[in-house]
């Protein structure tokens, strides 16, 4: 098959360096140009234990921790002892937000029909790996917490895409273990049931740090992520006003159009500013950048997660509130008097599992279909951009410059 490998020596003659002059302007397009990866055929997947399936897939978004790797987006600080990387090997095929087939089942292999069309939870927790006395986190349905991420038979790996055994979606087949497997209902099209990932990912961030009745919140972003988000507070906590922080003139429209108030992402002091008079902080005279005490929002979902946002996120919550950590981007250095002096409560937010919703606990990518499905939720709009595979380059420089290509999610196209 056809897959985009990470972590192996690049095919020069297909690498279009750009000038110094564009790299400059766009430092992502020449992380692009360097990056690791290539289009190669190499063996289609097997079954990894007895109970594996193997599916096609038919629609792959590129998720923003993907995109920074392809990038080598680390952050400004580089730190050589990152406790993750017990948890990854390589070589990768990425892709881990997938609409799929299934075409063939393992033996052991239940629940699931050839034919049958399916979204991916990518966990690679205890279940896909064959463990047979579950973790304490994996009992209560903690998968992004498992204990065993680098437990065999299968490579170590947080989820599909990171480990050297589970392929992801950037292929053209995948394996899949079939508890990882949720049937899409027909009346929901693949371009809905794409986006069945990263909404978990923010219902999980939402639900574990819910508004306060009549509350203000900020989501700070408005990619995948953070359109989520706001789609998320406005159909599931209607009495709460939700202030949105976007870059780009896209990701503001679809923010206006879900709902929320809508500001600009620099400078730093505008955004401060702003955000108080939004709310009704007040802000506090300073010689650098002003802080609103004791501030009058009461959380902020930040799904950028740079130096930047929480200097900012920090100033305008209210005293007491909380900052939620749901972006990953790279470590980073920040000015963080505002956490100790306003006592906020400053929480990381890892993906999904369980959720519970309306007095209902299951799976967040349950809970997203069955929302989509009662016309609950409805995020068209955020697909903008598809690929084919063997466009990956052109995939990712879009990614690379939302700021003239208007990109919000792209997706790997095989239909």
């Amino acid at each position: 098959m056809k897959a985009l490998v990470y972590g192996v020596r690049p095919d020069k003659s297909t690498v279009p360096l750009r000038a110094s002059s564009e790299v400059e302007e766009h430092p992502l397009l020449g992380g692009l140009d360097h990056t690791p990866m290539s289009l190669d055929e190499v063996p289609d997947p097997e079954f990894l234990l007895p109970d594996w399936v193997v599916t096609r897939p038919l629609l792959v978004g590129i998720c923003g921790s993907d995109s920074k790797q392809v990038f080598s987006d680390w952050g400004e600080v580089q730190l050589p002892d990152n406790p993750m990387k017990a948890f990854f090997s390589l070589p990768q095929v990425m892709g881990h937000e997938v609409v799929a087939e299934v075409v063939s089942l393992g033996p052991e292999a239940e629940g699931l029909d050839v034919g049958d069309r399916v979204v991916l939870n990518p966990w690679l927790s205890c279940g896909p790996r064959g463990v047979a006395k579950f973790c304490p986190a994996c009992e209560i349905g903690d998968y992004s917490l498992c204990w065993n991420f680098g437990v065999g038979p299968i490579a170590p790996g947080i989820h599909t895409g990171t480990s050297r055994d589970a392929t992801g979606g950037y292929a053209e087949l995948m394996p899949a273990h079939d508890s990882m497997l949720f049937k899409v209902p027909d009346e929901i099209p693949d371009e809905m049931a794409v986006f069945a990932d990263p909404f978990a990912v923010s219902l999980h961030a939402v639900t574990r740090n819910p508004p306060p009745p009549n509350g203000k919140v900020m989501v700070y972003g408005a990619g995948a992520l953070g359109t989520c988000a706001i789609a998320i507070l406005r159909s599931l906590w209607p009495d709460v006003e939700v202030l949105a922080v976007a870059r780009f003139a896209a990701q503001a429209d679809l923010a206006r159009k879900l709902g929320a108030t809508v500001i600009g992402h620099s400078p730093a002091v505008q955004v401060i500013e702003e955000a108080a008079a939004w709310s009704g902080g007040v802000l506090q005279a300073s010689d650098g950048l002003p802080m609103a005490f004791p501030g009058q929002i009461d959380v902020v979902y930040d799904t950028v997660g740079k130096r930047e946002t929480f200097e900012v996120g920090s100033r305008v919550a209210k005293a007491r509130g909380t900052l939620v950590k749901a972006g990953v981007h790279g470590p980073t250095l920040w000015e963080d008097t505002p956490l100790y002096f306003k006592e906020l409560k400053m929480v990381g937010s890892n993906a999904f599992g369980f959720e519970e919703l309306d007095g209902v606990r299951k799976h967040g990518i349950d809970h997203y279909l069955d929302l989509v499905r009662d016309n609950r939720i409805d995020l068209t709009g955020m697909l903008t951009h598809r690929f084919p595979l063997e466009d990956w380059r052109s995939a990712f420089a879009t990614i690379a410059t939302q700021d003239t290509s208007g990109a919000i999610k792209v997706a790997f196209d095989y239909r």
